[in-house]
């Protein structure tokens, strides 16, 4: 796999675009990649990807299996450019009982049942996630999900998961679907309500890690959710 790390050039007006409309941000993320269906190409190529706010502006973070071409991005649309390192090394680190520091942004949601869901209409609406909005939720939602992936969250000295959950702004936009027998175009509206979690983590499984970081973890994967950064417990949680 293979980790893109690319500082965005926040005066770009293709970025400004995308960052007001995630769907955008996904086709021009998904652009570096060969394909021509591209919800197919995330899930072939095992594309991820996240937007950090750092005191420079933004860097956005881009994981997959095959090597991308950043050359095929709007001009301007970065400040310098990019890096592309292999993650090969921090996965043959990952051993049982080794401990990391870990930054995710997800999207912790819970189905409704669906006896209790229904559209205005009265029509029974199956499978609808809403988000999780209170903190200790969120932090139950991520230790439920490290009991699948192998790893768990250790105590703090508070006695709590070691985990510091800050909620993002939401992420919004609009994909356009043509409905099969139209040839007019839907927009479908896209509302996500992401949150970063930094912490640490131990591994207990790491053949179910590894698969964790290469698909990602929770629903959102397309737009900016998912991509799970691991690093040294004695370096913090960065991405370098």
């Amino acid at each position: 796999m293979f980790l893109s790390k690319l500082p965005v050039n926040v005066v770009s007006r293709k970025f400004r675009r995308d960052i007001a409309n995630v769907h955008d941000m996904h086709r021009t993320v998904m652009d570096a990649f060969p394909s021509t269906d591209q919800s197919a190409a995330r899930s072939e190529h095992g594309v991820l990807w996240r937007l950090d706010r750092t005191t420079q502006g933004y860097v956005l973070y881009v994981q997959s299996r095959i090597q991308p071409n950043w050359d095929r991005l709007p001009e301007n649309y970065l400040s310098e450019r990019g890096k592309v390192r292999c993650l090969q090394p921090v996965l043959q680190a990952i051993r049982a009982g080794t401990a990391f520091r870990f930054r995710i942004v997800a999207n912790p949601t819970r189905r409704l049942k669906p006896q209790n869901d229904y559209r205005n209409d009265g029509n029974r609406k199956h499978n609808r996630r809403v988000p999780l909005h209170r903190p200790d939720e969120q932090t139950s939602w991520l230790v439920q999900q490290a009991e699948q992936r192998g790893f768990v969250l250790p105590a703090a000295s508070t006695g709590e998961p070691d985990v510091t959950v800050t909620p993002l702004p939401d992420l919004s936009g609009r994909q356009k679907d043509t409905a099969e027998g139209t040839q007019s175009p839907r927009h479908n509206k896209i509302t996500i309500a992401p949150v970063r979690f930094d912490g640490r983590l131990v591994v207990t499984d790491p053949n179910q890690l590894v698969q964790a970081i290469s698909d990602g973890i929770g629903p959102a994967k397309a737009y900016g959710c998912g991509l799970m950064s691991l690093a040294p417990v004695s370096n913090g949680a960065g991405n370098d």
